[in-house]
């Protein structure tokens, strides 16, 4: 973990956008699983890289953070706005230990996670969703849902017609 937090910080959180092809490699050394060509912002966040897969034209943006404790999963054409949270990590309140739980999180494709969201952990968002910026997810998103709010609830749904 502190290879790889010296490594992000040295090569890649200084690096501009057309960059991306490097940060890339950098998150593939990492055991990272990218597919395609996803992009990955430089001022993104990622725990722990080698729990991320990431599919072509996926989108980390600008800030945002994949807390990948457990896997993390974002599909083709997925976008993760900026300072968006994918969280993967939580705890056990009923036991006096506290323990550490980990769920995976899935953002389906061509999926819209806007800014400041906040999608905890075990949950899917469905394919062409669209979660509302500042949302707090704490239920799965069916395919085509528009969602918003704390928590997060149904205001609409996308057409197979629209962009």
């Amino acid at each position: 973990m502190l290879l790889w937090n010296f490594t992000w910080a040295a090569l890649c959180a200084w690096t501009p956008k057309p960059l991306n092809f490097w940060r890339l490699i950098v998150l593939r050394c990492f055991g990272a699983k990218l597919s395609g060509t996803p992009f990955v912002h430089s001022r993104a966040r990622i725990q722990i890289p080698w729990r991320l897969t990431m599919r072509h034209r996926a989108c980390l943006g600008d800030r945002a953070n994949a807390y990948t404790l457990g896997p993390v999963v974002i599909e083709e054409a997925a976008t993760i706005c900026q300072e968006a949270y994918l969280c993967t990590g939580t705890h056990d309140f009923s036991s006096p230990a506290i323990p550490l739980q980990t769920s995976p999180v899935h953002i389906g494709a061509h999926a819209f996670v806007g800014a400041r969201a906040f999608v905890l952990p075990g949950i899917s968002v469905g394919p062409r969703a669209i979660i509302g910026a500042c949302s707090v997810v704490t239920k799965n998103v069916p395919a085509d849902a528009i969602v918003a709010g704390n928590p997060a609830r149904a205001i609409g749904r996308r057409t197979k017609d629209e962009g």
